[in-house]
């Protein structure tokens, strides 16, 4: 039975069974006493990150499942990192939620019931040790999120925005199903390492081949936002609520490297040479695209999708540097490493960046436009220097972390031989540097059309303190943080 234990599989048994008691638990509350089931999603969290540090501590890598889910380094640290996120986005969105009556709206506590579920599905993507349960983990994944974009049903732009969500979402996932039942055709497994193992043992049909990494590589890239398959971003970030706009584009992007890492990293790595050239396409377009029309935004979650998309291309720049093309050639862990790091660091960043526009978001209303933002300083000093520290970091200013993480995945392409690749990058980057910026510049330059002050709440206020305290800790002392991603990294595939 060793085949089929459970104990590497603590935190999703754990997370499993306390959803029907969320469930039953927000039936019976009375509204008055609703937070209750705000606290106890905190306290299922701390029970999986327990869970998750204890199998990290005690049992190291475990493979169960016949070989469909995995417990490796690389799966405690992203979860581990998945379950601080998650933690950060119900404290960001607790007042905002019950503000605008999303707890109680249709069906009950849904935004904390559909976020769990949501972190189940990130979590199952992380552990996948084949196609079909990756598949599972992603489905888990994306539901809860389509459901909770349209979850304001009277707004019609938020139903514009899921629905748009939806329809691209099904077609990324049909790609790449495409793509796994062409590679399952030729290798006869689903396992990353079956299927890395039939492609080293040339005993493939190299043409169905290409033709299945092409469509898995395009699934992929729908999942990212990546240009150009990053249509549905935008939209999804300014139409539906800033909740879930953050649950769009914090944790899931964890889970969104994982699944790099397992289908690229280890089942089609033997067939790098292929699938390289089609991610630097990929991550050209989306830096060039990401970083020109986020310039062109006067909505500030727009903007920060544009930017969302910029950052998914450098952190593709890091991962496709992991395969070398000049010298002795090989695999280079240390780039995943850099990716892995690129990837903490940027959903790092956009946390405390979207929690700030939900503290700023009260009474109903949103704090979309960049024209509100004038004066913030004067309104709430904390809030605008927690903004400035992100917006810094994101555009990869010395010291925070986030100027480490662009030097960490130019270095790895440069170390692979693209050099041509990294000074694009680095233009790039310049170039995203001023709508940075320029909202930089409004909170601190211009006059404010309210003087009003800004109240925070007590959490929201330590929790901002902390977010923006790490991205500067770590900005300061980088070398912890980036030398545990690539240990991680290479504990798991050496």
């Amino acid at each position: 039975m060793d085949a089929m234990n459970l104990i590497p599989a603590i935190p999703e048994l754990i997370l499993t069974a306390s959803l029907p008691i969320l469930m039953l638990l927000d039936l019976f509350v009375p509204q008055r006493h609703r937070d209750i089931t705000f606290w106890f999603s905190i306290l299922v969290i701390a029970a999986c990150a327990a869970g998750s540090a204890w199998l990290a501590g005690c049992c190291g890598g475990a493979v169960t499942f016949y070989g469909a889910f995995i417990a490796d380094t690389v799966a405690h640290v992203l979860k581990l990192c998945t379950y601080a996120a998650m933690f950060l986005t119900l404290v960001y969105a607790r007042r905002y939620v019950n503000e605008r009556n999303l707890t109680v709206a249709y069906l009950g506590g849904a935004f904390y019931l559909l976020a769990l579920f949501s972190l189940l599905g990130q979590m199952t993507v992380i552990s996948a040790g084949d196609f079909l349960t990756l598949y599972l983990g992603i489905e888990l994944m994306t539901f809860p999120l389509y459901t909770l974009a349209a979850l304001k049903r009277e707004d019609g732009r938020a139903v514009e925005a899921a629905t748009k969500y939806f329809i691209l979402g099904a077609l990324g996932t049909g790609l790449m199903l495409y793509g796994i039942s062409m590679v399952y055709g030729v290798t006869g497994s689903f396992r990353f390492a079956g299927i890395a193992s039939a492609i080293a043992g040339q005993s493939t049909n190299g043409l169905i081949m290409v033709f299945g990494v092409v469509f898995i590589v395009c699934g992929i890239a729908f999942k990212l936002g990546a240009v150009p398959f990053h249509m549905w971003l935008p939209d999804v970030f300014e139409g539906v609520p800033t909740a879930v706009t953050l649950l769009v584009s914090g944790a899931p992007k964890l889970a969104g490297f994982a699944v790099c890492l397992r289908i690229l990293g280890q089942g089609l790595l033997p067939m790098a040479l292929d699938w390289q050239p089609m991610l630097i396409v990929v991550a050209i377009l989306s830096m060039a695209l990401g970083n020109l029309a986020a310039i062109m935004q006067k909505n500030i979650k727009r903007m920060l999708a544009y930017s969302t998309i910029s950052h998914m291309g450098y952190m593709l720049l890091g991962m496709l540097s992991g395969v070398r093309m000049t010298g002795e050639g090989g695999v280079s862990y240390t780039a995943y490493g850099a990716s892995m790091y690129y990837t903490v660091v940027y959903v790092l960043a956009t946390l405390g960046a979207f929690g700030v526009i939900m503290a700023l978001s009260q009474n109903g209303q949103e704090a979309e436009q960049l024209d509100g933002y004038k004066g913030l300083h004067r309104r709430n000093p904390w809030m605008a220097l927690v903004m400035m520290v992100c917006l810094f970091s994101f555009a990869g200013v010395p010291p925070l972390v986030g100027f480490y993480g662009k030097v960490a995945v130019f270095q790895a392409a440069i170390d692979a031989g693209l050099t041509w690749l990294a000074i694009i990058g680095i233009l790039f980057a310049v170039v995203g540097g001023f709508f940075y910026l320029r909202v930089i510049k409004l909170m601190y330059l211009d006059a404010p059309a309210d003087s009003t002050r800004i109240a925070v709440p007590k959490d929201t206020g330590i929790a901002l303190l902390v977010n923006g305290g790490l991205i500067i800790l770590f900005g300061v002392l980088p070398g912890p943080l980036m030398d545990w991603c690539i240990e991680t990294v290479c504990s798991t595939f050496i």
